[in-house]
């Protein structure tokens, strides 16, 4: 029986809206599913950043960092990393490191300078890989990720901690030193924060008074930090290593300033800002730098 033109007509309007519904359909489903894995190419930079939505590891070809020469004031702890760096980037068994204390003493800026230090003395392909704070609990994928790529890389978490009621920190717990697979040979963890347990003290003290064994609730907490091998700790500098840190800076950018003068500045600078440290020295010698006019070239 022959179809009418009509009937044909029908037909294709069908078919066509069909189609348009399955595509639809199709590319809600896409967006759902969210973007695909990214490609990551570990030649194009030694430091990265792990954006956890589509798996990219995002280089950054220009690390924010300062010379490790320059660091002062934490000789000991400096000593200790770049160690404990050197063992790992060796090969040899080496730990995870917290470096917790006073703010601005240069936790984070001594990680970033070790790793360059330790990957241009010794020729290791050794990476340093940002994950951000709130991205802690997709560890798991990045570790995935690290084990197969053939490098030495160094996880690095800055201004860890966390609060009330954030289950996280059992993830990070987990990619230190516990599940079923454990930390990757490759793989070692830097972090810092103010907190040597990275909890509050509040919630440590609301765990051990509300819970029906208080010592166990606390121990489960601390057990975090317990993971890091290494406890290096920052205290608040004298006014002898300060006016050392400005010294070093002022000399390597050569900025010639009578040192009467550059402690007497600096010292006024530190007294505005509340406190010595190694970030208010670096405050001071930039300002100084605008002032005379000059670049703080590396």
């Amino acid at each position: 029986m022959t179809k009418s033109l009509e009937e044909y007509q029908m037909t294709d309007e069908l078919n066509a809206l069909i189609l348009s519904e399955v595509r639809r359909l199709a590319d809600a489903v896409e967006r759902l599913a969210g973007p695909p894995p990214a490609v990551n190419d570990w030649t194009v930079a030694d430091c990265f950043v792990w954006v956890p939505t589509n798996q990219r590891l995002q280089p950054v070809p220009r690390p924010n960092r300062v010379a490790l020469t320059l660091i002062r004031g934490v000789d000991h702890v400096r000593d200790i990393l770049q160690e404990n760096t050197l063992r790992f980037a060796e090969g040899y068994p080496a730990n995870n490191v917290l470096l917790w204390g006073a703010r601005g003493m240069g936790k984070s800026s001594l990680v970033k300078a070790v790793h360059e230090d330790i990957r241009a003395s010794t020729g290791v392909s050794l990476k340093l890989v940002e994950v951000h704070r709130e991205d802690i609990a997709s560890l798991p994928a990045l570790l995935d990720i690290l084990k197969a790529s053939g490098h030495r890389i160094i996880v690095f978490c800055d201004d860890l901690s966390f609060d009330h009621d954030d289950t996280a920190y059992k993830s990070l717990k987990a990619a230190l030193d516990g599940g079923i697979e454990g930390r990757p040979d490759n793989v070692l963890f830097y972090a810092t924060s103010n907190r040597r347990h990275l909890l509050p003290r509040h919630m440590l003290e609301n765990e051990q008074s509300t819970a029906i064994n208080p010592s166990e609730a606390v121990e489960e907490k601390v057990s975090l930090s317990d993971r890091f091998g290494l406890w290096l700790g920052f205290h608040k500098c004298s006014q002898d290593d300060y006016l050392t840190m400005i010294d070093g800076y002022a000399d390597h950018f050569d900025l010639g300033l009578n040192r009467e003068t550059l402690h007497h500045e600096a010292l006024a600078w530190a007294t505005t800002r509340g406190g010595r440290s190694g970030r208010v020295a670096w405050q001071y010698i930039q300002d100084l730098a605008g002032r005379m006019r000059k670049t703080l070239t590396p």
